[in-house]
């Protein structure tokens, strides 16, 4: 018997080293070494045909006889031209975040900080799909009991259980009950809808991967849930659950049987200390669509944004709201990170960020004051903070702030990440509007991006942005000098430089506004 061989392999880079380190050779992160262990086989690859065989034919310029004929390969033409209809998941935004609903046989990753509700938007989601669908929910995490009473409180009504199921058809043995192979075939194109709520969701708590592929083989259905991924093993592995090579298999596993039986997988990821999802980052590789589901623990609302999508855009935001009954989304997101317009306050500019394709309005808040240290402070939630030193930098250079000796805060509401170019001229009126304790018009959006030479660049999706601010009633748009403007009931000024950016925003300060009162002598 070949004696096993023991190496580890790194979580992050996946490079392999012969023994342990606390610190991976190659990436240089910490205690990400997992061990495996690997039997070596006598029998040569090569040799079982394949590409032995075909280099044995090439040798000293020979050529194979045989004519040259595919033996899998298909072309285009051979492929058919079956129409994919993508089915909705009772979430608007689900469904914006996925390219327009979940398609079919389709493997997609969900990842987040724990507590964030990424269990409770897929148990709701099951629930809404199971009205329609054949849905399987394998929780690894929690037992059945648990599932029931979470889906309890969610409103989610009689999930059904794999382990009552069973004990149902056992007293129950009629044509209804037990599905034929040609009832199954026809429910896998055109599912038919079910009577009341949660009538097709069965919940298996389970993390053997055998027992959950023989499951999907008995059950067939349409939407499998994977709670998660790092909690399945396979026996046939020695490494623990979570591991390099748990997860790979694991997932490749549940890859193959989604495309050879058109199953849509919809899998939970965990994630590490640092954010990214825990795993080889081949884990990402494989799946179709991940998900990242983002949102601060003392906010309601939660944000749900791609990063990879085969089927549709990738930086594309869903958000929801979690309320006492789960999570809710929200239709229009603008609304949320809009202030008080009625009552402005000194120091605030309204911008116009693009997550994807679709614009959000947000409200910037800047507070500058007088250092009292040597070196001034600068903090940004919500912006790029490099983009804010940038935009400081100009402000004191190209118009003359003396920002060197002032602390400078800014802030999006809501705790948005507005990261994008086009927000800088946003920032820039803020920070003025602040250090001159003015008010910017209400009424007024800003879109720009700010060059070091003090310019006012152009940004893309323009016409979006600008469709967006007058449907929520802007009057005023200050936009980059040089692109073309759509006919809306919306105010267009211009501008090339910061400075007339700053004119244009900021009303000049006459002597009724000011707060100086002359002299009755003078």
């Amino acid at each position: 018997m070949p004696k096993p061989k023991t190496f580890y392999i790194c979580n992050e880079c996946r490079a392999e080293s012969s023994q342990w380190f606390g610190k991976c050779p190659n990436c240089g992160t910490y205690n990400s070494l997992e061990e495996q262990i690997s039997i070596q086989s006598s029998v040569d690859i090569l040799s079982r045909g394949g590409v032995s065989g075909w280099h044995s034919t090439q040798i000293n310029g020979k050529s194979p006889t045989k004519p040259a004929k595919p033996r899998a390969a298909l072309t285009f033409d051979q492929i058919s031209d079956r129409q994919v209809t993508r089915w909705e998941s009772g979430y608007g935004e689900l469904d914006r975040v996925l390219g327009g609903g979940v398609v079919p046989g389709s493997m997609v990753l969900i990842g987040g900080d724990p507590g964030i509700g990424k269990s409770t938007l897929l148990l709701q989601v099951s629930n809404l799909l199971a009205q329609r669908y054949r849905i399987l929910y394998v929780s690894g995490e929690e037992s059945g009991q648990q599932v029931k009473l979470r889906a309890s409180r969610l409103g989610v009504s009689k999930p059904c259980s794999i382990e009552e199921d069973a004990q149902d058809n056992t007293t129950e043995d009629t044509p209804e009950s037990k599905p034929t192979e040609e009832t199954t075939a026809e429910n896998q194109q055109q599912p038919e809808a079910s009577e009341g709520i949660g009538a097709d969701l069965y919940i298996l708590p389970e993390t053997d991967l055998e027992e959950i592929l023989r499951e999907i083989d008995s059950l067939k259905p349409n939407v499998a849930v994977i709670d998660s991924i790092q909690t399945v093993f396979f026996p046939a592995l020695t490494s623990a659950p979570g591991s390099v090579a748990q997860v790979r298999e694991c997932t490749a596993a549940l890859m193959k049987v989604a495309k050879h039986e058109d199953i849509t997988m919809l899998i939970v990821g965990h994630v590490t200390k640092e954010g990214a999802i825990a795993g080889p980052k081949v884990l990402e590789h494989l799946v179709d669509t991940v998900l990242y589901f983002e949102g601060d623990r003392f906010a309601s609302h939660r944000l749900l944004r791609t990063v990879k999508n085969r089927f549709g855009a990738t930086h594309e935001i869903g958000i929801f709201e979690m309320v006492q009954h789960g999570l809710r989304e929200v239709p229009n997101p603008s609304e949320l990170f809009l202030g008080n317009r009625d009552d402005p306050a000194p120091g605030t500019a309204i911008v116009v960020a693009c997550e994807g394709t679709r614009p959000i309005v947000v409200e910037l808040q800047a507070l500058v004051s007088p250092t009292s240290y040597p070196s001034p402070r600068r903090a940004g939630t919500g912006i790029d903070y490099n983009r804010l030193v940038q935009i400081l930098a100009v402000l004191e250079k190209r118009v003359g702030i003396p920002m060197s000796k002032l602390d400078s805060y800014v802030a999006s509401a809501g705790g948005l990440n507005v990261e994008e170019p086009a927000v800088d001229l946003g920032i820039a009126i803020a920070i003025v509007a602040s250090f001159r304790d003015r008010i910017v018009d209400p009424g007024t959006v800003l879109i720009g991006e700010v060059g070091l030479g003090g310019q006012v660049r152009a940004v893309s999706q323009m016409e979006l942005r600008l469709k967006e601010a007058a449907k929520l009633g802007f009057k005023r748009a200050i936009v980059p000098k040089g692109q073309k403007f759509p006919d809306l009931n919306i105010e267009i000024l211009p501008v090339s430089k910061v400075i007339d950016a700053i004119i244009a925003a900021i009303p000049h300060q006459t002597l009724e506004d000011s707060d100086f009162e002359p002299d009755e002598d003078e």
